[in-house]
């Protein structure tokens, strides 16, 4: 009896099964759902800012070292020191601290800034991802504040104090893409070739 029961629900599951998804196959989906709106591609554009290795994405713009050192007293200083070094937030030029095996010095610098340990000279694989964060997310106070010249201008400033560019070195987006960064022999990168 038990197994007489078991195999009629069985049965019963598998025709329901079938009845359902019979019933779905006919059910056209519908052809809009009604949430959210469409975006037209100037509109879509303002929020396509990423900025890619190759330098993809790079906006019209310019900045010299100069002009850079300026802004970086200016809206940069207070956080990461005059000199880049200092803090109290990341160190942005100079040696890795005791991340960086290869500077006999690394436990002098230590010593001075412990929490201080990786520069964005020694460490960032590509420039144009300098130039991406600091277009997003700098300064501390207020990110996105910084027109793109700006950003131009401190990010040339930032690769002088690492000793990547020249002090007369002006950085805009055919410039930024050809400074090679110390950080990317030590990168394995997942994006694909291109520009």
């Amino acid at each position: 009896m038990r197994d007489t029961l078991a195999r009629w629900l069985r049965a019963a599951a598998w025709g329901a099964l079938w009845l359902g998804s019979a019933v779905l196959a006919q059910t056209a989906p519908p052809a809009l759902v009604g949430l959210g709106e469409p975006l037209e591609p100037a509109r879509l554009a303002r929020h396509d800012i990423t900025v890619f290795p190759g330098g993809r994405n790079l906006p019209p713009g310019q900045g010299s070292v100069a002009q850079g050192a300026r802004l970086y007293q200016a809206q940069c200083a207070a956080c990461h020191g005059p000199r880049g070094i200092e803090g109290p937030a990341a160190r942005l030029a100079g040696s890795d601290g005791w991340m960086g095996w290869d500077d006999p010095l690394r436990l002098l610098r230590i010593r001075k800034h412990p929490l201080l340990i990786q520069s964005v000279g020694a460490r960032w694989p590509y420039a144009t991802t300098l130039f991406d964060y600091v277009r997003r997310a700098m300064p501390y106070h207020a990110p996105k504040s910084l027109t793109d010249d700006e950003v131009y201008a401190i990010t040339a400033h930032l690769l002088h104090l690492n000793g990547l560019v020249g002090a007369e070195a002006v950085m805009d987006r055919q410039a930024l893409p050809k400074v090679v960064m110390p950080g990317l022999a030590r990168t394995v990168s997942a994006w694909p070739p291109g520009p």
